[in-house]
């Protein structure tokens, strides 16, 4: 199974979304400092997660908010959010 997943740091104010098979070790990754690009963002929320059977779904899922940007992604697909 896949996750795409949508996080938030409230440093930086700012969301991230990725994919992966496993989002324990991802969250992680990401909330060691181990990931470049969200190192400086520590610590990271999970806002929302999608599961998906294959891969090439979630990064079709993860490219399309990425397009998008995740903020805009959620409210207009109407899904709650706490940040």
């Amino acid at each position: 199974m896949f996750v795409v997943y949508i996080l938030y740091s409230y440093s930086l104010k700012k969301f991230y979304t990725g994919f992966t098979a496993d989002l324990k070790q991802r969250m992680m990754f990401h909330n060691t400092g181990m990931n470049h690009f969200t190192k400086k963002g520590v610590p990271w929320k999970i806002i929302k997660t999608f599961e998906f059977p294959n891969k090439s779904s979630a990064m079709q899922l993860e490219q399309q908010i990425k397009k998008n940007s995740s903020k805009r992604y959620l409210e207009r697909n109407n899904i709650d959010y706490s940040i």
